[in-house]
């Protein structure tokens, strides 16, 4: 049994308390708003989940409860708001601390992956994890079985989440390539979105399925550019990740993805959706890793593209149509 502390009580961060609490581990739930903790602690619900909460959760609205003294500390909130939910944790971590990111994203300017934001905010000698994966929080929060990954290049913390997260219904791989599980986490959103608008625009399961194909062609042409392991992106983090985030029902980038393609503008989009769509907050850093990598992503261009009103939805499939025929084994 560990003392796990987590900080963003989202969806995805509720889930994994959830699931951590039901099979015995101390957890502690951070969120930074009052009212919700108060919510919680009165209806142990979450308003996107659909189950009631472990009352074993301790839920709270100090930050230095989630942080001091754990053995496992999640970050868990957007990946926007992770450089300052590691900088509001910093003073109460120690190096005895295993950190634990599950946002997926990439923060624009600096190219960092959430890893490497921490990293960058607590400095050299902190104990890193990336935990990625096929992972629709509704699922983990009622413990449907589940895979997911556990990257480090340290791999004895890699291990020990390993050890302490898996269970009868999660079960919990290891990866060494870091950068590699966080790059598929970031831009199998964005493919989500495209395979989304293309399924809103009414072009059947032929054109979803070549989408998430070459989809993740395009990020593993980028992946081998930035010196990751090819294999990742044959694996859970990479191919399995990319299936369920867009072709799920429980997915938001998927479902933002198909208002657009129905006409909706991005504004309308993300107030239907109401929770954050990683596959925008994504867009920026993905094209500035395009221009840096000097590789050729035509679909996550058209997302771009889309998204900032140079393109419609309707121009996602010209992208693969209109380009030269290229071989399927070329990188």
């Amino acid at each position: 049994m560990k003392r796990v502390g987590i900080l963003g009580s989202g969806t995805w961060g509720t889930a994994i308390a959830n699931m951590l609490a039901i099979h015995d581990h101390q957890v502690t739930l951070y969120s930074t708003f009052s009212k919700e903790t108060a919510s919680y602690l009165k209806t142990y619900r979450h308003p996107h989940l659909e189950c009631e909460l472990s009352h074993k959760i301790h839920f709270t609205d100090y930050v230095d409860e989630a942080c001091k003294d754990k053995d496992i500390v999640i970050f868990a909130s957007p990946s926007p708001y992770i450089r300052a939910s590691v900088e509001k944790a910093k003073p109460y971590l120690s190096k005895d601390t295993i950190l634990v990111t599950v946002a997926k994203g990439i923060e624009p300017g600096t190219l960092f992956f959430m890893s490497e934001i921490i990293e960058d905010v607590m400095g050299k000698g902190y104990r890193i994890v990336a935990l990625s994966g096929p992972t629709h929080a509704e699922e983990v929060a009622v413990c449907l079985p589940t895979l997911i990954v556990s990257a480090s290049i340290d791999k004895e913390a890699a291990e020990i989440v390993q050890k302490e997260f898996s269970n009868e219904t999660l079960r919990v791989y290891t990866n060494d390539d870091i950068r590699g599980v966080e790059l598929c986490g970031a831009l199998k959103n964005i493919v989500a979105l495209a395979a989304g608008m293309s399924e809103g625009l009414g072009y059947g399961d032929n054109a979803k399925a070549a989408i998430i194909t070459r989809g993740l062609v395009e990020i593993t042409r980028l992946g081998l550019a930035m010196g990751c392991d090819e294999r990742t992106f044959s694996g859970l983090a990479g191919i399995g990740d990319i299936v369920v985030t867009a072709t799920s029902l429980h997915s938001r980038n998927h479902n933002a993805g198909v208002l657009l393609g129905q006409g909706k503008s991005l504004e309308e989009t993300l107030e239907e959706i109401g929770m954050v769509v990683e596959g925008v907050n994504a867009l920026e850093a993905a094209k500035q890793l395009e221009v840096k990598y000097n590789v050729e992503l035509p679909i996550i261009d058209a997302a771009y593209n889309i998204i900032h009103g140079h393109l419609r939805p309707g121009d996602v499939l010209p992208t693969l149509f209109g380009r030269k025929p290229q071989s399927e084994t070329e990188k």
